[in-house]
């Protein structure tokens, strides 16, 4: 299921957007103010950002421009109210993907939210093809021709992250730290999940010192 942060400090709006989103299948973490925003980065990974700027304690620009300079590349779509091209254009400058103003209808945040998550994996399509496999984006789910693979929740991030950069390297560093998700992972375990994701089928090759590469072709 993909994960959202909400930080939105309207209670009407954002219990009618968790409400929304959740009904889309979405799992949702709202807040209120750009701290606590701030500290939900830390206890867990998010597959998109929606965030308000004009917010308590850290604004929505500041809060990103702080996420972006960590090295966090989560896709972010900014929900204000501001509609002047200044903010529009400091928005994009401190690192968002996308610009919704309010009000707005809720049809078209989906097909901004859908577009977005499509682009995240560099494709134009909800299905990644690598050979007789295919990845779901949306559902974030592995098939075999038209056969669906069970997948533990190790295994899927995994998973995830290669199709994200396919024909990329990902450094282990990378995958470890996306593995723990604020925790320790060790590279035996990651051998582990990477040989088990082989015996799928999966050609996943080791970049030797580097980490590991899943191919197109």
């Amino acid at each position: 299921m993909l994960k959202i942060l909400l930080l939105e400090d309207d209670a009407i709006l954002s219990e009618t957007l968790t409400e929304l989103l959740e009904s889309e299948e979405f799992a949702v973490t709202h807040v209120d103010d750009g701290q606590k925003a701030l500290d939900a980065t830390f206890v867990q990974q998010y597959d998109l950002f929606l965030f308000d700027v004009n917010v308590a304690h850290l604004s929505g620009f500041e809060l990103l421009q702080s996420l972006r300079e960590s090295g966090d590349k989560t896709p972010t779509i900014f929900i204000t109210a501001l509609t002047d091209i200044a903010s529009l254009s400091h928005g994009f400058e401190v690192g968002a993907d996308d610009y919704i103003k309010k009000p707005f209808d809720f049809d078209e945040l989906l097909v901004r939210i859908h577009a977005l998550l499509r682009k995240s994996y560099h494709s134009y399509d909800d299905k990644i093809q690598v050979g007789e496999f295919s990845f779901a984006i949306e559902k974030e789910e592995l098939y075999r021709e038209d056969t669906f693979i069970a997948l533990s929740p190790s295994e899927l991030k995994i998973t995830k992250l290669l199709f994200q950069n396919l024909d990329a390297t990902v450094q282990k560093e990378r995958l470890l730290e996306y593995l723990g998700d604020g925790k320790e992972m060790s590279e035996g375990s990651l051998r582990v999940h990477i040989n088990k994701l082989r015996k799928i089928g999966l050609p996943i090759t080791t970049i030797k010192r580097v980490g590991y590469r899943l191919a197109s072709s």
